[in-house]
């Protein structure tokens, strides 16, 4: 008992011990201290943030006393590596707002134009904007791809006066990337490379304002790409491409590295944003649901906060964490927080069985399967690898299947587990060598995505049930997968996505929250040229444009939209330009009906806020 007593109080000890080591890790913090004073000198600031680290920072640690982020232009505070010692220290000093570790955000990322007009009854060649607009969109996001015809500048004339910002040269990106379009390039770099000061170990792509991932490439071409004719994505969603504001400016602030996106950077470019001259902030990243801050730890709401006081909207992505209620993010009441919708287009891919049945699927693949070859056809857990749990291997777990079983069949998993990715149950059945892919869904789950060239379809639950029985019920079963076409005309559009993020948000409940819902799902934007030859189709070239869904995708409608107005209306308040927007937005759908949710019941205002945008009705609100 004596002995038993003495491990127990040494493995208490022992978990002490480590506790109070951890807390003594330096870890990123961000220092916020308020409102910057009118005639304060950035440079005397930054002497006082770094005099007062050195008051709590031990001088055998000296090399500690340095700044990561340092935030001067429309509020004040920095950012620095502090044990949570020194934070509580630090947290008691006057002057000091708040203190919080800092969090890494998430990218909000699973022909809209023309569907938004046509919903309006309005035709964009009725209201040309301005050839060259002086309204300059701040996008803070992974950067760009100026190489992208999406962001030539011909016709826009010079650039305004009244811009104060720089286009930094980096890794594979110099000065003459930018031009009369593409007028500012920021980048931050790696937090763990500025701390550690050690050049050798960055990564090159963190380097520079050039897109690592192309979701800013996608996002900002959304915003304010200019007029692309005969666009396509390997033949899907075919057509001119262009943005909601195409004649306006753009400025790039690459605030995601390949260790993510820091929220402590994410709040340095609101700051540059703002002292650049920029009329309207674009972000597409945002906290996770789960792990929501206060506003006075949420470097977003912060940032925003102190934009909005200049008169500059900030347009956020409120998350792809729906259909949970409480889901929202970025949601205090001075951002204008976006929803996403579907638009009156589809992407379908025919599942052909041997008995002669046809099922529609959702899809983008390219698949290099046709009508004149059948294929075996095996359910997930019929080709199971050895002591592999049913639920697994119906599901296509990692590991789940076995390859000798699986090699030269169509398998035909269940999505029932929301854990695994679809992303990966597809790469899970290609790597084990199979012809192709059926996954078998609820219907309001149903959101096409790209599965490259590998054939792929994703069916209705009761498609899926008459599939396996065919399967059950014949010797030899066969199928096989055609490649996607577009599906025009799709109805009813726009429904809620049903991805999008509910509201009333965790902090403010009794305040709308979305703000107001657009497109989100399946949209063509400018991409990065794609790398992985799995994704080219045979005989293609790689594509620059690619589809996308997500809010990620539905911020930059709003915010090319809003940016659309102010080309037409310069001395509209960014309070203005929301109110217009919000008041002109249409709660009916392209059948007539009343908005529809994902489970197709009619949505309720925590699902679309006021409705789908209608930008060429908010030129003239009433």
């Amino acid at each position: 008992m004596a002995s038993l007593l003495h491990h127990l109080f040494s493995l208490s000890l022992l978990i002490i011990i480590s506790s109070t080591a951890s807390n003594q890790l330096p870890q990123h913090y961000v220092v916020y201290m308020g409102s910057s004073s009118s005639g304060e000198a950035p440079g005397i600031a930054e002497s006082d943030h770094l005099q007062l680290l050195s008051s709590i920072i031990p001088s055998h640690e000296s090399e500690r006393i340095s700044l990561i982020h340092h935030y001067s232009h429309a509020f004040k505070g920095f950012s620095a590596m502090l044990t949570e010692n020194e934070a509580s220290a630090l947290a008691g000093h006057d002057g000091i707002v708040s203190i919080f570790q800092d969090p890494i955000l998430q990218l909000h990322t699973t022909r809209s134009w023309d569907f938004l007009e046509a919903a309006s009854g309005m035709q964009y060649k009725h209201k040309h904007p301005p050839m060259s607009s002086d309204v300059i969109i701040g996008m803070i996001d992974t950067g760009i791809w100026p190489e992208s015809p999406s962001f030539n500048d011909d016709g826009i004339g010079e650039i305004p006066s009244r811009w104060k910002g720089v286009c930094m040269e980096g890794y594979d990106f110099k000065k003459s990337n930018c031009n009369r379009k593409l007028i500012g390039a920021r980048y931050y770099g790696s937090i763990q490379r500025t701390y550690s000061n050690n050049k050798t170990h960055m990564a090159k792509p963190d380097d520079s304002p050039r897109d690592f991932d192309g979701h800013g490439t996608h996002t900002t071409s959304i915003a304010a790409g200019a007029k692309v004719a005969n666009v396509s994505y390997h033949n899907l969603a075919g057509g001119t491409a262009r943005g909601g504001s195409p004649s306006s400016r753009i400025a790039i602030y690459k605030a995601c590295t390949l260790d993510g996106c820091s929220g402590s950077t994410i709040l340095k470019a609101i700051d540059d944003a703002i002292k650049d001259g920029v009329d309207i902030i674009s972000i597409s990243i945002g906290m996770s649901s789960l792990f929501q801050s206060d506003y006075l730890n949420d470097p977003i709401a912060i940032g925003s906060f102190h934009a909005q006081q200049m008169d500059i909207m900030v347009v956020c992505s409120g998350g792809n964490d729906g259909p949970d209620l409480n889901s929202i993010v970025n949601s205090a009441p001075w951002i204008f927080t976006v929803a996403a919708s579907n638009i009156d287009r589809d992407f379908q891919s025919s599942v052909l069985l041997g008995n002669g049945k046809t099922f529609q699927g959702s899809a983008i693949s390219f698949s290099n399967l046709n009508r004149s070859r059948y294929y075996p056809l095996a359910f997930g857990e019929d080709v199971a690898a050895k002591f592999t749990p049913i639920s697994e291997s119906r599901n296509c777990y990692p590991g789940s299947l076995d390859t000798q079983k699986v090699a030269g069949k169509i398998v035909v998993c269940t999505d029932n587990d929301l854990n695994i990715p679809r992303q990966i149950k597809k790469l899970v059945v290609e790597d084990a060598r199979a012809k192709g892919l059926i996954l078998v869904s609820e219907d309001e789950k149903i959101i096409p995505f790209d599965s490259g060239t590998f054939p792929f379809a994703e069916v209705e639950n009761l498609s899926g049930l008459q599939i396996i029985k065919y399967i059950n019920d014949t010797k030899n079963p066969t199928a096989t997968i055609l490649p996607a076409r577009d599906v025009p005309r799709y109805r009813p559009a726009p429904t809620v996505a049903y991805f999008s993020s509910r509201g009333p948000g965790q902090y403010t409940e009794n305040i709308l929250k979305p703000d107001i819902m657009a497109p989100g799902v399946t949209i063509l934007a400018a991409m990065i040229p794609e790398k992985e030859a799995g994704s080219v189709p045979l005989g293609n070239k790689p594509s620059g444009y690619a589809i996308k869904s997500g809010t990620s995708m539905a911020c930059p409608h709003v915010t090319g939209a809003a940016a659309f107005i102010k080309s037409f209306h310069h001395r509209w308040s960014t309070s203005m330009i929301k109110s217009a927007l919000m008041t002109t937005a249409t709660i009916y759908d392209n059948t007539g009906k009343p908005l529809q949710n994902s489970s197709h019941h009619f949505a309720n205002p925590h699902e679309v806020g006021v409705g789908e945008i209608n930008p060429h009705k908010a030129l003239n609100p009433g």
